[in-house]
């Protein structure tokens, strides 16, 4: 096994970027070249792909997607991924850091993870790509003294446009409606505290409802229980640590709130369908 590094790479925006946020449309074919492409990481900002043509097979978080015309992806900066190939693509993307984003965008967004390849009608691909094309030409703009306002004004439609195509998918009233808001809730404290907070009970106590409520908002929002998504959030945590790191399985439990590690193996023999360094050497370079 190569020797790998304890942080998971995290690639920024290219230097000719303006101030956060960076925007190109272009065509591709094949297998990437770049090595820093094709080499799983994690991005410095929230980062989009509008699929206008063609697809695209990627690795998100060691699940493969195919992103396939006309479609879209939202990837979270904590989430680890690569380009394995694309097929006749054709796409927009765009990157923009987190102090650049509308506050109630930021939020959505972090709620929202992880989230799959979303297929959309051609019309909305068709806004989404003319959108982009505003932006990019706003980016070639030099003189402009409002250029950086609009350009971030710009983004952010972009970006709530795909927000509200991923929020369509739930798009429920009344009780439902609550129950999702709750769940969203509860995802967002998840992401925050898993390292510490194993207990469903706490997040529940955190949002003022009982755990019984809580593990029904998030059943009927998501078909699992508050206690599984506790373990998955976990055990993903693991799965990049051990890919990314030559960490021993005892330390990544002790970093992951777990000091029996025997028990932590045992979780994660559970929910991964392997042990740790099973799923360490099935994924060796």
């Amino acid at each position: 096994m190569s020797k790998k590094s304890w942080h998971i790479p995290v690639y920024g925006l290219s230097p000719g970027s303006k101030r956060g946020i960076m925007i190109m449309r272009d065509a591709f074919d094949g297998s990437m070249e770049e090595q820093h492409i094709e080499r799983a990481h994690r991005d410095g900002g929230y980062t989009f792909i509008v699929q206008e043509e063609g697809k695209t097979y990627l690795e998100i978080d060691f699940q493969t997607c195919r992103l396939s015309a006309p479609g879209i992806v939202f990837i979270h900066p904590n989430q680890v991924h690569r380009v394995i190939a694309f097929e006749a693509a054709t796409i927009s993307t765009w990157m923009i850091t987190e102090e650049n984003l509308r506050p109630e965008y930021l939020s959505l967004l972090n709620t929202l993870t992880p989230v799959r390849t979303l297929p959309v009608q051609t019309a909305t691909v068709t806004t989404l790509s003319e959108a982009a094309a505003l932006c990019l030409k706003l980016a070639d703009q030099k003189t402009d003294q409002l250029q950086t306002t609009l350009l971030q004004d710009s983004c952010n439609t972009l970006v709530g446009l795909v927000i509200s195509q991923y929020l369509s998918e739930g798009n429920i009233t009344g009780e439902h409606s609550r129950m999702e808001e709750l769940t969203r809730a509860f995802k967002h404290e998840l992401e925050q505290s898993f390292k510490t907070i194993k207990s469903p009970a706490a997040y529940a106590g955190s949002l003022n409802i009982t755990t019984s409520y809580l593990n029904e908002c998030v059943k009927a929002s998501t078909g699992r229980s508050v206690s599984r998504h506790i373990q998955q959030r976990v055990i993903l945590e693991a799965k990049r640590m051990l890919y990314h790191s030559t960490r021993s399985v005892k330390e990544i439990s002790a970093e992951l709130g777990y000091d029996d590690h025997s028990y932590f193996t045992r979780l994660f023999t559970k929910v991964a369908g392997l042990t740790p360094l099973a799923f360490r050497d099935k994924n060796l370079d």
